[in-house]
């Protein structure tokens, strides 16, 4: 008979096998949370308002939703004192009420994007856990979400293109759940298709459909699985998260909302060239290229590996990797397409894109052997690194040409960061030099997720602050000269030969006319004589512009001067004092 110590010692060795696995959750999920707090805090969240907002599209988002906070009107976006229908308001909305609570400022402002691009980060890695058998796979997945400068960029940027690609790509991936798992995910997929929608309009339900029905007719169970999906009932949950805010906006606005949000910002964005957006058919394909760089030189061979395998035999929850495929092309011959290029239109694509690169280098990781596409891979992201960082040494020498950022190039090359840019890459181009020589090149992906992010926290980061001194911070501060300089009740116009400024409405909080045209600066002035109601004007011009303009000295009086900035007063006509 058995003594009682040997009990004891049996019964506790059986308890902790059947605790180990519950440790190893905990552990597994507390070092995912962790890991997808750090990708967020480095990409989105690391001095998110250290910079103010940059010229020329961003103002326009910020202080649409400021007025909403001043007007009290959710439904009609203002700008300027002007309708601004370019975009639905969910953006707006969610930046409001971070103004509301946190105050008006840039972090307050860009705090939707950030949470958005974390959100969108944490469901790739949570996608990649389910379907992919690596423990490497979500973290590698989601690090490539994350770290790469278009999705950085836009992530720390008060746009609504992050909050879009959050909706859409939440919307994607609740399809594929539920396709491959739980039915229950549909649901969500018909939400976030609503939220995408008022985010950013049809698009946002055009693409998913778009995707998720080529998808189901490539592997052949369109029918099937739209039964499951039950489409009628979906349809009525999108509508009913999606159409509310349109209903209103119309019964406000009438046929002006009709045609400019369909007319011109949604028809004609894809028919013809919008606000002088233009570029070549191959536009996107460089953006995507230089965009998601350094892991763009894997997506050929990533595409040609899901080409390469036999869906169509396997599981739905191993077709991943083609429903990504489909995503990934549908976005970019769509945005190829349509005729006005934009940065932000391939933003929604990326989460595809690192699925793809994902499951390439999962694939190379069971493989006894390195492939030639791995190989070719590799030695060309050694050949780019080297040449990137041959530029980023450089690079200062190239960037005193743009008039609106004058001594760019000195205030790079005197903060030192064409050398840490050219450190950085440099390095990994030697450590995937010497992982080639030895053998290991399966795991050069851990020098490209480690360089990215190196590069985006010593280089990126301070750069951007750099040129935000250099091409923003003149703007804030003619702005902040122009509120306390500014009569009561008088007009603020900005004049000057280059793209107008938006920010400066939301740095002074006041209307602002603006001219873009030094030749057009007199026959203004001459309108406003003839109306008589004005007798001066605070004028924010460049001296560029005002020797265009004609006028004489003798024609306004100087207040002040920041960078190529100036601020005068123009009189219209004598005060009645």
């Amino acid at each position: 008979m058995p003594n009682y110590r040997m009990i004891c010692s049996r019964t506790r060795h059986m308890n902790n096998q059947v605790d180990a696995p519950k440790k190893e959750r905990s552990r597994f999920l507390i070092g995912s949370i962790l890991w997808i707090l750090a990708l967020g805090g480095i990409a989105f969240f690391y001095q998110l308002g250290s910079i103010g907002l940059v010229d020329e599209t961003e103002p326009l988002f910020v202080e649409a939703a400021r007025q909403m906070t001043v007007t009290g009107n959710w439904i009609t976006p203002y700008f300027n004192q002007v309708t601004r229908f370019d975009k639905p308001p969910l953006i707006y909305w969610w930046m409001a009420i971070a103004f509301q609570t946190l105050g008006v400022n840039e972090w307050a402002a860009r705090l939707p994007s950030a949470i958005a691009g974390t959100i969108l980060t944490g469901f790739c890695f949570y996608i990649l856990k389910r379907f992919v058998p690596s423990k490497i796979a979500p973290f590698l997945g989601s690090g490539i979400v994350a770290l790469n400068l278009i999705t950085l960029f836009f992530g720390r940027l008060g746009y609504s293109d992050m909050l879009l690609s959050a909706c859409f790509g939440g919307s994607l991936f609740a399809f594929f759940l539920g396709y491959a798992s739980n039915r229950r995910w549909y649901w969500a997929f018909y939400a976030l298709m609503g939220f995408a929608v008022l985010t950013k309009g049809p698009v946002g339900v055009v693409l998913p459909s778009a995707i998720v029905i080529l998808f189901l007719l490539w592997v052949g169970q369109l029918r099937s699985v739209l039964r499951e999906m039950k489409p009628l009932l979906g349809t009525g949950l999108f509508l009913l998260v999606s159409m509310p805010w349109y209903a209103l906006a119309y019964w406000q606005n009438g046929n002006a909302f009709i045609d400019s949000f369909f007319g011109v910002h949604n028809v004609e964005r894809f028919t013809s060239v919008v606000n002088q957006h233009s570029g070549a058919w191959y536009y996107h394909l460089v953006i995507v290229l230089v965009g998601f760089f350094p892991w763009s030189l894997c997506l050929p061979a990533a595409i040609i590996n899901i080409l390469k395998s036999k869906w169509r035999e396997k599981p739905r929850s191993e077709q991943l990797g083609l429903f990504a495929l489909v995503w990934f092309s549908v976005v970019l011959i769509f945005f190829t397409i349509a005729v006005t290029k934009y940065i932000t239109y391939t933003l929604p694509l990326y989460p595809a894109a690192a699925i793809l690169v994902t499951l390439w280098y999962v694939h190379h990781f069971s493989q006894p052997k390195q492939s030639w596409g791995l190989k070719l891979t590799v030695y060309l992201s050694v050949i780019v690194s080297i040449s990137f960082g041959i530029c980023a040494f450089y690079s200062p020498s190239w960037l005193d040409d743009d008039p609106s950022m004058p001594d760019l190039g000195f205030k790079i090359q005197q903060a030192g960061l064409q050398h840490v840019a050219a450190s950085i890459w440099i390095t990994v181009a030697i450590v995937g030099l010497i992982l080639a020589l030895r053998y290991q090149l399966r795991w050069f992906w851990a020098v490209n997720l480690i360089g990215m992010a190196a590069f985006i926290w010593f280089f990126v980061t301070p750069a951007v602050g750099v040129i935000d001194s250099v091409r923003q911070l003149p703007l804030r501060q003619i702005a902040q000269a122009t509120v306390e300089d500014k009569l009561p009740n008088e007009p603020i116009v900005m004049a000057t030969d280059a793209f107008e400024k938006p920010s400066l409405v939301f740095y002074t909080q006041n209307p602002i006319t603006f001219i873009n045209r030094a030749r057009l600066i007199q026959p203004y002035l001459e309108e406003l004589r003839r109306d008589g109601k004005t007798e001066s004007i605070a004028m924010i011009t460049t001296p560029t512009a005002l020797k265009g303009s004609g006028m004489k000295p003798n024609q306004y009086r100087f207040l002040q001067q920041y960078s190529n900035y100036q601020l005068v007063r123009v009189p219209i006509r004598p005060s009645k004092k």
